[in-house]
């Protein structure tokens, strides 16, 4: 059985942001226009579907870390904050932005919330059925 660490996390993530443009539930909000996605940024996004690459990535991010939680995901895709002569330190990603998606993802029955010891999400069986499907499509492309 192919799973999502036998395929190439760029196509994997492409593949899956073309099914959640497919879904209801998952749609980029009306201020993501004018919304950089952290300190760090110093522009907002100039990708058209920012919000279903990012919320593909965060899917495949709490497939392979899952329990996670918004806090880890903003560490993740924070970066670098450039401060001129001084150096440079890293910033979290806006919590905000991740925590909507989450709460989509959510809503579209992708991920759920746990309460164990280690708190955050997890992805639900349909949502590995669809990482799992698109990745076997990927596999078979390449052989």
């Amino acid at each position: 059985m192919v799973t999502v660490q036998d395929v190439s996390p760029q196509k994997l993530i492409h593949r899956v942001k073309e099914e959640l443009k497919k879904s209801e539930n998952v749609k980029a909000p009306v201020w993501m226009n004018y919304v950089k996605s952290g300190v760090n940024a110093e522009r907002p996004p100039v990708q058209a579907d920012f919000w279903y690459l990012r919320s593909a990535a965060i899917l495949r991010k709490v497939y392979l870390n899952g329990p996670v939680g918004t806090e880890r995901l903003r560490n993740s895709y924070g970066s670098l904050k450039r401060r001129g002569h001084k150096p440079a330190h890293h910033r979290k990603a806006g919590g905000k932005i991740i925590r909507l998606m989450l709460q989509q993802l959510e809503k579209d029955g992708l991920l759920q919330k746990v309460d164990t010891p280690k708190k955050g999400r997890i992805v639900t069986p349909k949502g590995q059925k669809l990482l799992d499907k698109m990745s076997a499509e990927i596999k078979k492309v390449v052989k």
